[in-house]
């Protein structure tokens, strides 16, 4: 990596920023959405995974090869330590989710049925409870959202084009993160503020995962530690996509809008590849 620069840093920071607090878009879809307005947002999602699918195969593990290949040399050894660290990725998604509760997981998309069930008008005993799923899915959506800013913010730093990609990637899929926590917690309280409030501060574990991640590496930062960060980037950007995307696309709309979400994402991705 290039010596970094305050606009360098700045730039990758703003990205953060946007795509964290994304959430804020889902918080307030919530609040005007209908029964059958979800079209858009599975052909979204499926647009998101797409594109983490995408670069994630083609830069994100190349990277992470070629500067393992960089430091030994041995193009065997660059492509096994590549893909261990690319499964270490998934192991850690994967451990994160086995200690969140499954009725907050973000990972765990609701039903277009399940989501009219929190807008029901009968909410008196179950007010408590709808709080708690609110509050609990922040809390697992700041968790999830903590390395994904990291990986967003080494990708800027490294690749100003990546890591818009990436952004803009982590922004779409962060919109119905926000949506899981503001509609809870809109119904319990008839408070559209409050809710707005809780889905905007999940957000907030984007762009504190990216400092946070950023200045306890600055001093290992190099080629084997680039090199380790996108094996494991690669690694979580795939298992948001088949744990969280697809499957969250599949239900807000059908295999149709999922696939076609998908073929847009990887044809822009793959068209902003070749023409920058």
């Amino acid at each position: 990596m290039e010596d970094i620069t305050l606009q360098s840093f700045l730039i990758a920071f703003m990205l953060t920023l946007i795509a964290g607090f994304s959430t804020a878009i889902g918080a307030v879809l919530a609040f005007f959405s209908k029964n059958d307005n979800y079209k858009i947002l599975s052909i979204g999602l499926g647009f998101s995974a797409g594109v983490m699918i995408y670069v994630s195969f083609m830069e994100i593990m190349v990277k992470s090869k070629d500067s393992f290949f960089a430091i030994y040399g041995d193009e065997n050894l660059a492509e096994a330590l590549m893909f261990g660290f690319f499964l270490l990725g998934i192991g850690l998604s994967a451990l994160i989710d086995r200690f969140v509760p499954t009725d907050v997981n973000p990972h765990e998309p609701k039903s277009d049925g399940e989501l009219q069930v929190l807008k029901s008008q009968n909410q008196e005993a179950h007010i408590h409870s709808l709080k708690r799923t609110g509050l609990f899915t922040a809390i697992a959506i700041g968790i999830h959202n903590f390395p994904e800013g990291f990986a967003t913010f080494v990708a800027a730093l490294d690749d100003l084009s990546l890591g818009i990609a990436i952004m803009i990637a982590i922004a779409i899929h962060n919109i119905p993160e926000g949506m899981a926590v503001s509609l809870p917690i809109y119904y319990a309280t008839k408070d559209r503020k409050k809710a707005f409030k809780y889905a905007v501060l999940s957000g907030l574990a984007e762009p504190i995962g990216a400092v946070v991640g950023f200045f306890l590496l600055l001093p290992l930062m190099g080629d084997f530690t680039l090199a380790i960060t996108f094996g494991v980037v690669a690694g979580i950007m795939i298992y948001i996509s088949f744990d969280e995307l697809l499957p969250a696309s599949r239900i807000y709309g059908d295999q149709h809008t999922t696939i076609l979400g998908i073929v847009m994402g990887m044809f822009v991705m793959g068209l902003s590849l070749v023409l920058l």
